[in-house]
């Protein structure tokens, strides 16, 4: 049964008419000669144009790359031939190539030879190496066309031959060693237009397109027409065969591309854009990308699915499908040393040639058989000898877990079963399947499920139905657990075998969504796979996103990054080994050791006594931070503390539970002020205050160590914190230690020292207003200008700005004076103290020392003109304040006097606060508030 391939448009572009395109070999570009006369470099994958050359004003009928060179050749309407630079836009060569329209250009894949036939009747050889010179590099004139030559190409099978196809109606095969045509095949009824050879090595074959409506396939070897292709409607302008795909592409001026099964030849798709008539087509199939040019531009289209046919079974063995040839590789025949993601050297054997293009192939569980799974058929062969066993009709194919035994769908209704290669039953199924899979279970998809039966009981139902569309199913090696590979994510889910087997035990009739306990979804995780395998109870697979990863007890780790896609191959145990290949058949390989997979799965399981004592030596040492990554992951922290010889996790974990002596050795050994932070804070945190100041101070974490000291009310310590600070530049906590030790000082300071002038004004007009003037000067020099700094008043000069200033100057004298007598009264007391103490030692001591001891009689009448001075100085203090007061305050002064009689002889201080020290602010003249 056929299937239509998959075809989705990726680019489309309107444009003047396109009259060639090519693309190149490796990069994801194309180029479009239009016939407005330019040439335009597309990135297909990006959808927009690299660059534009303007060629001529004429049409530019035919373009190729010459990737090798980074040129392009293109011909136009002027008779000429250039050549340019892709990559620098600069132009090579132009020069007068042929005598009328030059239709056609052919590159050689290894020679620097290139031919280009025209309407002038000839095809011309020419050799780039003598210099792109109209004679120097002609290297030989071929002439026998009757009519203008359309087109011409190489042979990839043979590159000293050539076809050409003329309007003379014939095709002409050539030697480039001879201008006589080695033969010519005529069938065709009218002119043709184009002509392509087949890419692959199984089949000397050619196509033609003709203005005849008709297409037609040659054998060149037996000089016969084997098939003609009728559908198109108009004259055929391109044709090709699909260089992977088994596939014949046509265009038309009837505005239609149509797409041809290779080996049955039957139309199995036709495309029409709305960009009318098609002149062009073109293929790299290592993306299976079609680009197509049409009157109004050009599209590009993913022809089929990008995948690759191949299977490896777990000794490295390797069959991979190259178009279709079958190809054998295997892993212990490495040339040099394996690394991880350099390409490995390994030497293919051609085991033999399918007769149509492989679909799948895939090794049985224990890898003694190869299944070949083509269109509609398939083959199985012995691994070793590759010789057939058995074959058979088929959609799909899968094996079973038993030797011998696999299943086919015959028709979306009919499963039929093999067991030992012999049929064994036919099963009709309940609903139409699109896919099945093997493995322990039969997986049948239908519309809106998938359906698990037992191979031995499928014909009594289905042991579990789940609602999900799985583009995948695996199963690990001991049956127990199966992942469903859906668009999105993937179902980690485990099979109940015990319950299953309950039921059957039971004799009860299977429900319609079968057994309820039969499987159990252990995780659903969010992941696009690609492609994955079981290891145990790890499923490794590969992402959308050039991932190389694996899945385990819930966590998914990256193993690699992939610079490409890739396609996964398999875990080969004995060499400890992920491989993997992509469309050119390179292989590259990861380490991933088996015993590490080992040690995770026992842990999963919860044999944790076994993985430590049986699993964990076996483990390489440079492994084993990966595996404390993943216990850290399972929560089992304190086994990963002993497994990790990561410095770097080992801390963290060290801080997590709370074992700060571990994690101080190890920041002793590493001395990052990073680990000294953080365990300064876990220091905090089990309040070990001296051992946090010192690691904070190990790590430099001056912010912390402000906030510890002033937590714990360390004044010597903020002091030292202030100037260490101040040294090392940091301004902020500098001011704040400062400020938190009231070092008036010590915050202008460190103010002044960062250029912050007009800051530190400010704070000595709060906290120091009788050294204000020092700070004002300061701040005029910062300025360098003259006229701003003359805005800034000085109190020196302008008392009058500033009335408080010589209040707040006698009241800090005050209170300086009372914090004298306050001390002299303390010390008073502690002498007081002593003579009470001495008084009361026994009557048996000496009178002498009773003498010494008492204080002397000159010294008490000492202390009363002392005082007497102390208060004499403080009334000519008050007597002075009145001379000060302001003008605004003399018209209450005879009240003051009035009352003066009644107040006590020494003033109080309630008197000096009744001054009103604001009046002479508001009486400030226009002039003083100007200068202000």
């Amino acid at each position: 049964m056929a299937t239509k391939p998959e075809v989705k448009k990726k680019l489309l572009s309107r444009s003047e008419r396109v009259k060639c395109i090519d693309m190149h070999p490796k990069e994801p570009w194309m180029l479009c000669s239009l016939y407005s006369g330019q040439v335009h470099l597309w990135d297909y994958e990006q959808e927009n144009i690299v660059k534009s050359f303007e060629i001529v004003d004429l049409p530019v009928r035919c373009v190729k790359f010459i990737a090798r060179q980074s040129w392009f050749i293109c011909g136009s309407d002027d008779m000429c031939l250039r050549v340019f630079n892709f990559n620098t836009m600069e132009k090579v060569a132009c020069f007068e190539a042929h005598q009328d329209y030059i239709r056609g250009i052919a590159v050689h894949d290894s020679l620097p030879y290139v031919l280009s036939c025209s309407d002038d009747m000839t095809v011309k050889l020419w050799d780039w190496s003598k210099g792109w010179q109209n004679q120097k590099s002609i290297k030989q004139v071929f002439e026998g066309h009757t009519h203008y030559v359309m087109g011409v190409v190489f042979n990839p099978k043979d590159p000293n031959t050539f076809a050409t196809a003329s309007l003379d109606r014939t095709i002409k095969v050539w030697n480039l060693s001879s201008v006589v045509p080695n033969f010519t095949l005529e069938g065709h009824e009218k002119g043709i237009n184009c002509v392509e050879y087949y890419p692959g090595p199984d089949k000397p074959y050619l196509i033609s397109g003709s203005d005849d409506r008709t297409v037609r396939i040659w054998d060149y070897q037996t000089k016969t027409c084997i098939q003609t292709l009728y559908g198109h409607v108009h004259n055929i302008t391109t044709v090709l065969f699909h260089p992977d795909l088994p596939l014949i592409v046509t265009g038309s001026e009837d505005e239609s591309v149509k797409v041809w099964a290779m080996s049955t030849y039957r139309l199995e798709t036709s495309l029409d854009f709305g960009l009318e008539r098609v002149w062009t087509v073109s293929c790299k199939g290592d993306r299976n990308r079609l680009a197509i040019g049409c009157d109004k531009g050009s599209v590009v289209v993913k022809l089929g699915k990008d995948t690759m046919t191949y299977s490896m079974d777990q000794n490295g063995k390797i069959i991979i499908a190259a178009n279709r040839d079958i190809l054998q590789m295997n892993v212990k025949n490495a040339v040099g040393e394996i690394s991880d993601g350099e390409k490995i050297l390994l030497p293919s054997k051609e085991l033999g040639t399918q007769e149509s293009q492989p679909k799948k192939i895939e090794h049985n569980p224990n890898g003694q058989f190869v299944a070949v799974i083509s269109e509609g058929e398939y083959v199985v062969n012995t691994a070793l000898a590759w010789r057939p066993k058995t074959y058979g009709e088929c959609i799909q194919f899968v094996w079973s877990n038993e030797s011998g035994g696999y299943a086919v769908l015959e028709s979306s209704t009919v499963i039929k079963i093999f067991k030992n290669f012999k049929p064994k039953k036919t099963f009709n199924t309940p609903s139409p399947f699109e896919t099945i899979f093997g493995g322990p279970m039969l997986a049948a998809i239908s519309e809106d499920a998938v359906q698990f039966f037992d191979w031995d009981i499928c014909e009594k139902g289905a042991i579990r139905k789940i609602a999900a569309r799985p583009k995948q199913v695996y199963w690990n090696e001991n049956s127990e657990l199966c992942c469903l590979v859906c668009d999105t994510s993937i179902f980690i889910l485990r099979y109940n075998r015990e319950a299953v087997n309950t039921f059957l035990e039971s004799g009860e009739e299977f429900p319609d969504e079968g057994i309820d306990d039969a499987f159990e979804l252990v995780d659903e995780v969010e992941e696009k796979v690609r492609h994955g395998a079981w290891i145990g109870d790890c499923f490794l697979f590969t992402n959308r996103n050039q991932r190389l990863n694996y899945y385990i007890g819930g966590e998914v780790y990256t193993l690699a990054i992939l610079d490409r896609q890739m396609y996964l191959l398999g875990y080969v145990p004995k060499e400890n080994r992920v491989f993997l290949t992509d469309k050119e058949r390179n292989v590259v390989s990861y380490q991933l050791y088996l015993s590490v997979i080992e040690y995770q799965t026992a842990i999963v399981r919860g044999d944790i006594e076994g993985a430590q004592k049986v699993i964990l030596p076996k483990i390489p040492k440079d492994h084993r931070s990966k595996v404390a990554q993943f216990l850290d992951g399972q929560q089992l922290k304190e086994i990963a503390l002993e497994v990790t010889t990561d410095d770097e996790h080992k801390f963290d974990l060290a801080i997590q539970l709370q074992k700060v002596e571990i994690a101080q050795e190890i920041a002793k050994r590493v001395d990052n002020k990073q680990k000294w932070k953080r365990l300064g804070d876990a220091y905090l945190k089990h309040c070990n205050f001296v051992a946090a100041a010192a690691a904070l101070k190990a790590g430099e974490d001056l912010n912390g160590l402000l906030l510890l000291y002033h937590c714990t009310g360390n004044k010597p310590a903020l002091q030292d914190l202030a100037a260490e600070a101040e040294a090392k530049g940091k301004h902020n906590v500098a001011f704040m230690a400062n400020y938190l030790c009231s070092s008036v000082e010590g915050c202008t300071r460190v103010l002044t020292e960062s250029d912050r002038f007009a800051e530190a004004v400010i704070f000595k007009r709060s906290y120091d207003p009788q050294n204000l003037s020092g700070a004002i000067k300061q701040w005029k020099t910062s300025l360098g200008t003259a006229k701003v700094a003359s805005c800034i008043p000085d109190p020196v000069d302008y008392p009058n700005l500033f009335p408080n200033l010589e209040m707040y100057q006698k009241k800090t004298e005050e209170e300086a004076t009372a914090e004298q007598e306050e001390e002299e009264g303390e010390e008073k007391k502690e002498s007081d103290e002593q003579e009470e103490t001495k008084d009361e030692t026994p009557a048996a001591a000496d009178d002498g020392e009773a003498e010494k001891s008492a204080p002397p009689a000159e010294a008490q009448d000492t202390e009363t003109p002392k005082e007497e001075e102390k208060e004499e100085a403080e009334e000519e203090l008050e007597e002075e304040a009145p001379q000060e007061t302001p003008k605004e305050e003399e018209d209450d002064e005879e009240e003051d006097a009035a009352a003066e009689p009644e107040k006590p002889a020494e003033p109080e201080p309630e008197a000096k606060e009744e001054k009103p020290a604001e009046p002479e602010v508001e009486e400030l003249s226009d002039d003083d508030m100007d200068n202000w």
